[in-house]
């Protein structure tokens, strides 16, 4: 088992290659809801291209646009009521752009290039109304879900932008690291809860927030929910629910608290001071908030809902503090979520029962010998990058010291890592220096190493 001195001594001698996302942006949102629910909304970006390359276009994620009747169609998605989407006008330095939109690319053409270096302020002013039964941009009763409701501008690497096309299942949108500020306007029987922090409870209708070094953010405007919060040394934990289910949300919070405070002790701080739980629609991670499925009935949905949230806030970490393309190497997020979910699990309960358990369910995978870093359409489910990615993290630990030397390697990773994006290829190169090995033989039956 390699010592901590000796990993000390690497320490000083290993430098941690991050990928560039390409450009640096500053978003300023403006939103505006009416009683209709329906949105106007003014979008200015202000980009900077840190690439080498010239810019002769730029690319954008406009996710809204795959709910709409038109496209939901052509991608066989169907929705109770589909979206509408309205883009008024679009504009690159104060003069008016054509652009085309198709499905959820939204690329311009550049009248004037964009050398590195050199940046550009682009502005939108579009009117949505959201899907019901969509997937995370989507409206729950009388509840609205604003997830990468603006353009998010796409990372640039290898001489392209790097935009895939959208897909149900995963996610399909790899932004960099930003600043926002955001403005907004609610009617008065609604409550604002987001990415945003020291929010109070109600909401006012109208209000900003700013928000730095994040990869998206998320907006949920809500309609009397019943609300559960906890203080805890500098978090603040809210719990909002739409059932009578106190007791649970109570519960909920408690397992929130004791998981933040475990992924904070064995990694690093938790970047927020508010920490926000919306038991309502998928589970799903956003910057310094989550939401959690609905539950109706049975305790062994409870249970579930209670793990999902701890999953998720473990994603503060992976993905939210370290990067990774969650198309093309989704595992780093996912199985590292997985992972340090289990560990949590694992902490509390002591069990032994534990690592059998982790390897007996990779039988349980279809197409085991599958690599578990293959881009998502190359998968029929995500058991891969989810289940037999946590095993395979869990064998790296087993014979080296267990739960406690997994904790220590997780600290040393994030160490490195925060603020910074990974792929396969370093994280292999950072765990062979980490434990001194003469080559990467142990991570080939599960990572393809060349791409």
């Amino acid at each position: 088992m390699t010592t901590s001195v000796e990993n000390n001594i690497q320490k000083e001698s290993f430098s941690p290659k991050s990928l560039s996302s390409g450009n640096e942006s500053l978003y300023d949102i403006d939103l505006k809801m009416d009683a209709d629910g329906n949105f106007d909304i003014e979008t200015k970006i202000e980009i900077t291209n840190t690439s080498e390359d010239t810019w002769q276009e730029l690319v954008f994620y406009f996710i809204p646009n795959i709910f709409t009747e038109e496209v939901s169609e052509q991608l066989g998605k169907t929705l109770d009521v589909p979206a509408t989407v309205e883009v008024q006008d679009v504009s690159v330095d104060n003069k008016s752009t054509e652009f085309t939109l198709n499905q959820d690319t939204l690329s311009m053409p550049l009248a004037n290039t964009i050398t590195p270096g050199g940046n550009v302020v682009v502005k939108f002013s579009y009117q949505l109304t959201l899907p019901v039964g969509g997937l995370r941009f989507t409206k729950n009763k009388d509840n609205f879900h604003l997830a990468q409701f603006y353009p998010m501008l796409a990372t640039y690497r290898d001489q392209k932008w790097n935009k895939e096309e959208y897909r149900f299942r995963g996610e399909t949108y790899h932004t960099g690291f930003s600043d926002f500020k955001v403005t907004y306007e609610i009617p008065e029987t609604y409550t604002f809860v987001s990415s945003g922090e020291n929010e109070s409870y109600p909401s006012q209708e109208a209000g900003e927030f700013r928000i730095n070094n994040v990869k998206e953010i998320f907006i949920a405007i809500l309609k009397d929910p019943v609300v559960v919060e906890k203080q805890v040394r500098d978090v603040n934990i809210r719990v909002f629910g739409f059932e009578e289910k106190e007791n649970l949300y109570k519960e909920i919070i408690e397992i929130a608290n004791d998981s933040l405070q475990y992924f904070q002790e064995i990694m690093g701080p938790y970047p927020f001071n508010q920490l926000d739980i919306v038991i309502d629609g998928l589970g799903m991670e956003y910057p310094g908030i989550v939401t959690a499925g609905s539950i109706y009935g049975s305790t062994v949905r409870d249970e579930a809902v209670k793990n999902m949230v701890v999953h998720e806030i473990a994603h503060q970490w992976f993905y939210g503090i370290i990067s990774n393309d969650p198309y093309h190497e989704a595992w780093l997020d996912e199985g590292f979520t997985s992972f340090a979910e289990e560990m949590f699990h694992y902490s509390q309960s002591g069990d032994e029962i534990f690592y059998d358990d982790m390897v007996d369910r990779l039988g349980l995978i279809k197409d085991t010998d599958l690599p578990v870093n293959l881009p998502l359409d190359q998968y029929e489910n995500n058991s891969h990058v989810y289940g037999k990615a946590s095993t395979m993290l869990w064998l790296l630990f087993k014979d080296r010291g267990g739960l406690e030397e997994a904790e220590k390697f997780l600290k040393s990773y994030y160490d490195f890592y925060k603020y910074k994006e990974v792929d396969s290829k370093e994280f292999v190169r950072f765990a062979c220096s980490y434990y001194n090995l003469e080559d990467d033989s142990e991570f080939t039956t599960w990572l393809e190493m060349h791409h």
